[in-house]
């Protein structure tokens, strides 16, 4: 089996989950695509923006409850279901590679950041998953360090995906902007730039730029990247999704695979 990719997924609404979308047929493609080129992956490991907690956390529920942590839409959307399992195989994986700075957590279970994308790019839940907790308490360089030593599960066969966004802000959204605001497509390219180039430092230090924090008032959606740039050391990225919406969210997503690439940029 080749060296699983990695993914950064820009999720966005919740009700992604029920459309049919440019942006959602690109995650159809995207995960037949691993499968034909990659082989089926054993499980996932899913990073989502919305398992922002006190510590870092891996799941070991055989079946991981489904959270549906949004409120005020449709009652089709909370009917949604993605059945996936757990993996208990990948949560020792995990604790194997992070020792004691990981503990084992069921509190949460498989959120909206991802199942709305899963149940568009691997549709039958066939695929087990298991999350991992964005540690708030960690450094931006520290959560890269940590993703580094994720990357083995790769060789592994495993998908690590990442789920947030490169601008979200939620208190800015200008509702009749199919678009972006020019602050959100400045930033957004800033940073995909710097991912494409494979130049951490940026990547991690991106509350340098200007206009962060607009597009990065809180971290929680960010982070997400930068875990999976730890995880993705020597891998090509190649975008996908480049689009935005309601003025002050980006759907940005990034595949890393792995070919001879040049020495990254230090963090």
């Amino acid at each position: 089996m080749k060296r699983m990719p990695t993914l950064f997924v820009g999720h966005g609404s919740p009700m992604m989950a029920l459309e049919h979308t440019e942006i959602t047929n690109t995650f159809q493609t995207i995960g037949k695509n691993i499968i034909n080129n990659y082989g089926k992956p054993k499980a996932i490991l899913a990073i989502s923006a919305h398992w922002y907690a006190d510590g870092t956390y891996i799941q070991s529920a055989e079946n991981p409850k489904q959270i549906y942590d949004m409120y005020g839409f449709p009652q089709e959307l909370y009917e949604v279901v993605y059945p996936a399992k757990g993996d208990s195989n990948l949560t020792k994986e995990v604790q194997k590679l992070l020792g004691n700075s990981v503990s084992i957590n069921d509190t949460w279970g498989i959120d909206h950041g991802m199942w709305t994308v899963l149940i568009h790019m691997f549709p039958d839940a066939s695929i087990a998953v298991v999350q991992l907790s964005i540690n708030k308490y960690l450094s931006p360089k520290e959560m890269y360090q940590l993703g580094t030593k994720l990357q083995v599960l790769r060789d592994e066969g495993y998908l690590i995906i990442g789920s947030g966004n490169i601008v979200h802000n939620l208190r800015r959204l200008e509702w009749e902007n199919p678009s972006g605001s020019p602050a959100t497509i400045e930033f957004d390219q800033y940073i995909t730039n710097a991912v494409l180039e494979n130049d951490i430092y940026t990547v991690i230090n991106y509350s340098n730029h200007p206009q962060a924090s607009y597009a990065v008032p809180t971290p929680e959606h960010y982070l997400p990247l930068i875990y999976i740039m730890g995880a993705s050391e020597g891998a090509k990225p190649t975008v996908f999704n480049q689009s935005y919406n309601t003025g002050s969210l980006s759907m940005t997503g990034v595949i890393f695979e792995d070919e001879n690439r040049e020495k990254q940029k230090s963090a």
